[in-house]
């Protein structure tokens, strides 16, 4: 588990330091930030990005700091601390009497990565050879945007193959919240294809994907099993950032290049606000490009006007 890991890592800083945790004051914890920020990197020495050759990145700091973070709720709780040292930032003044909360390590928003189209051409390619499961987790999980856990927990009566809908319950999602969303036809071939194949495994109602290992026959595929085939089709198709994750960032994205607006999209993908479904926007740079053509456009009409106004006034000085 990263948060058991990312407590275990301090708790070991702690004891190099000969510092009791319960003690520890937040220039232990910044030490701690400082060491994961500039340990070596299993990628090698070759820095170009600040997370790309040396120290852990952004997100993950942060996911270590939580841990620690947690475990000095919990000791403040009980009583065995006056404070916490990791704190939750700082309050620090604006210019007009506002003012934003600074945590211990500043938090940086990147744009989720998406395949370019020749990469996705390369997967399609190495999974059409997959099991008709594989292929249609595949479809379902970029036709409603799904996430791993959302997929791996879908139950046949969450599917309307009538109407191609399917039933995100509101327990497997991250924002409590249930949505229906639709899916294509072609997934609903993919769709009828799996029934026909499952009913050969189990004709149990219950859990929509199956294992069909000896181990677990017939019980409800994992995400750890269902992560390991994504992995190995991302890494026979030479596109090793494709995960779990990436379907979901590649159809909302898609949606927001075909002109969803963002509150559409923020429904489609179950989030609480629109700020989340804001990074497709920006990611498909749809709106950017929009305004781009708008604005070169008037730019354009009026050098060309200028320059029809200066031929004129040239032919009538003749």
């Amino acid at each position: 588990m990263p948060y058991a890991r990312g407590l275990a890592e301090y708790l070991e800083l702690c004891e190099q330091e000969s510092v009791d945790p319960t003690r520890a004051t937040r220039a232990h914890v910044a030490l701690h930030v400082r060491e994961l920020g500039s340990r070596p990197s299993r990628r090698g020495v070759n820095v170009v990005a600040l997370d790309s050759g040396a120290g852990l990145s952004n997100a993950t700091i942060q996911q270590r700091l939580v841990s620690v973070r947690m475990f000095y709720d919990f000791l403040v709780e009980e009583g065995l601390r006056q404070d916490n040292p990791v704190g939750r930032g700082r309050y620090t003044p604006g210019p007009r009497g506002g003012g934003q909360r600074r945590g211990l390590v500043r938090r940086l928003v990147k744009l989720p990565w998406i395949p370019s189209d020749q990469q996705w051409r390369r997967v399609l390619a190495v999974a059409a050879d997959e099991p008709v499961r594989t292929r249609l987790m595949l479809a379902l999980a970029y036709d409603a945007a799904l996430r791993r856990e959302e997929l791996c927990s879908l139950r046949t009566d969450d599917l309307d193959p009538g109407r191609r809908l399917v039933r995100v319950r509101a327990e497997t999602t991250n924002s409590r919240r249930e949505r229906v969303v639709p899916y294509s036809a072609a997934t609903g071939v993919l769709l009828t294809q799996y029934l026909v194949h499952r009913a050969t495994v189990s004709r149990a109602r219950g859990g929509l994907f199956l294992s069909e290992s000896r181990r677990n026959f017939a019980q409800p595929l994992s995400l750890w099993t269902s992560s390991k085939v994504v992995r190995r089709i991302a890494v026979e198709a030479g596109v090793e950032r494709f995960s779990t994750h990436t379907t979901r960032h590649l159809c909302l994205t898609d949606l927001a290049r075909m002109g969803w607006e963002v509150h559409a999209i923020a429904t489609f993908a179950g989030h609480r606000h629109t700020d989340s479904a804001m990074r497709y926007i920006h990611l498909s740079a749809r709106d950017l490009a929009e305004r781009f053509a708008r604005g070169m456009e008037q730019i354009h009409a009026q050098r060309v006007a200028l320059l029809s106004a200066g031929a004129e006034g040239a032919g009538g000085r003749r």
